[in-house]
């Protein structure tokens, strides 16, 4: 357990980013659930719509350090060429 004031100070900072960054990841896994549930139920234009919606949640993610901005590279780049391939069947 922590004695001093300035480490009990950052056991309370570390529980309230924790919980920032938990919910931050949730939603955006939320918003990724959307577009694959989408994509597997062959509805390309909703899966456009909820890819859009996405974008912005995971540049802000990248923009705050919540996750790499290779993997929102990555996501956005898989994710446009599965709804493509809906898209042309």
């Amino acid at each position: 357990m922590a004695n001093t004031a300035s480490a009990k100070k950052r056991i309370r900072q570390t529980a309230r980013r924790t919980a920032r960054n938990r919910s931050a990841r949730s939603r955006l896994r939320t918003f990724v659930k959307k577009v694959e549930v989408a994509i597997r139920a062959g509805a390309a234009e909703e899966a456009r719509d909820a890819l859009r919606a996405l974008q912005p949640v995971l540049m802000r993610a990248a923009a705050k350090g919540l996750v790499h901005r290779n993997l929102v590279a990555r996501k956005l780049s898989r994710l446009s060429r599965r709804i493509k391939s809906v898209a042309a069947t």
